[in-house]
């Protein structure tokens, strides 16, 4: 049986993956904790032979160049370091350790020069950047500018949250300086940090659920990895709670829930809002309770108040000093104040009584006795003016006659 044309193979391939192809080539691979073979005092090597091709961010491995059907993959989007074993050598071959999630494995290249462009074409692919100090030809540098290009329309890079603080117990551990601690500012918290984010560890996570049940029974904390995350559960069981603990990895495109079969999203509260959906929200996040105040507190009064001058008698008050001196008075003893004078009988004097008809009728009455009174005053002041009018005109003619009398004893006398 004729095998099939490589232009059908190629696009038999590129139907099932539906990823673009950045590179391609013989290599060889193999599983780092694979037990290696002796035979005869000889040892064996376990590498694999496998015609590989970097589409996208993910490596497909055929068994040789005419098989359509990939054997296995490797997402590399997972890739947590990629180290050179050996040097770069122009007759020794190159052999990469790829770290993922799940596993670490080893890829073989017998051709130095292929290992350093698959070296390239690597990093570009998931750090998004080419390598500053890559051996290759200027030709071969301009390819790896176009896959760039490609490979950021096609994923365009996204911004990740800050990552989490590693515990307090793992700062002397780790040589790598750690990230700044959030702010504990509830008005200045990252919006991309869940409320249920705490910085604790596995122990102290699963005590805080088994305390406070009524809290919550989500905790998402860092993960003893770096910049990683974990989170803890508290479910309830026929048998009793039950706490389970699961890992989530942070990439360069989102985080990944490692499960059975991981699960790939875009921020934590993705991640929190995956595991309430699976619990049928059976669950909900963990939120400390406030404590609340059982007593009130009373203020103290201002400086400028006196409390006894407010709560005092107002007999109590004190009394100014003057300031000018007091006026001296008398030693004499003081006369008492003669009583009230009584009413003069037949003067009249207004009764209590306000009754309106008798109010009226006392008006009328005063009004009459006032009109005599005037009227017999008036005839006094008449009678009166009248004495001295007469009284007036006759002294003048006495004196007249007093005088003339006297002139003419005189003239007589003469």
């Amino acid at each position: 049986m004729m095998s099939a044309h490589s232009r059908v193979v190629h696009k038999r391939r590129a139907t099932i993956t539906d990823l673009p192809l950045y590179y391609s080539g013989h290599l060889l691979k193999k599983k780092t904790k694979e037990k290696v073979r002796t035979k005869m005092g000889k040892t064996l090597n376990d590498f694999k032979k496998y015609y590989g091709e970097l589409r996208g961010a993910t490596l497909f491995l055929y068994e040789n160049d005419t098989q359509d059907t990939y054997t296995e993959k490797l997402d590399l989007e997972q890739l947590k370091s990629m180290e050179l074993d050996s040097p770069y050598q122009r007759k020794a071959p190159t052999i990469f350790t790829l770290t993922l999630q799940t596993e670490e494995v080893q890829l073989k290249m017998d051709n130095p020069d292929s290992g350093e462009e698959w070296r390239g074409y690597i990093l570009t692919v998931i750090k998004k950047k080419i390598p500053s100090k890559l051996q290759l030809l200027p030709g071969q540098m301009l390819l790896l500018q176009e896959v760039l290009l490609q490979e950021k329309r096609r994923n365009p890079p996204t911004p990740l949250p800050p990552l989490p603080p590693r515990p307090s117990f793992l700062l002397s551990a780790s040589s790598s300086p750690s990230p700044p601690p959030p702010n504990d500012d509830p008005d200045h918290s990252d919006p991309e940090i869940p409320a249920c984010f705490f910085n604790v560890t596995r122990q102290e996570a699963e005590r805080m659920l088994e305390a406070n049940p009524e809290c919550g029974g989500i905790i998402l904390r860092p993960s003893t990895l770096a910049n990683n995350y974990a989170l803890t559960l508290r479910q309830l069981t026929p048998s009793g709670p039950v706490m389970k603990n699961y890992r989530v990895t942070s990439t360069n495109s989102g985080f990944v829930i490692e499960l059975k079969t991981a699960v790939t999203v875009t921020s934590l509260n993705d991640v929190l809002k995956y595991f309430l959906e699976k619990t049928e929200y059976r669950l909900h996040p963990y939120m400390a309770s406030q404590p609340y105040d059982t007593h009130i507190d009373v203020s103290p009064a201002p400086k400028c108040i006196s409390i006894t001058s407010t709560f005092t008698s107002p007999a109590s008050k004190t009394v100014p000093k003057a300031k000018v001196a007091p006026m001296l008075r008398s030693q004499t003893k003081e006369e008492p104040l003669p009583p009230p004078t009584k009413p003069v009988e037949g003067e009249y004097v207004v009764p209590d009584d306000h009754s309106p008809d008798d109010h009226k009728l006392k008006l009328v009455q005063l009004d009459g006795e006032l009109r005599e009174v005037l009227k017999l005053r008036k005839e006094v002041i008449y009678t009166a003016t009248d004495e001295e009018e007469v009284a007036t005109y006759e002294n003048p003619t006495a004196e007249k006659s007093c005088s003339s009398t006297a002139q003419w004893t005189k003239n007589a006398a003469m």
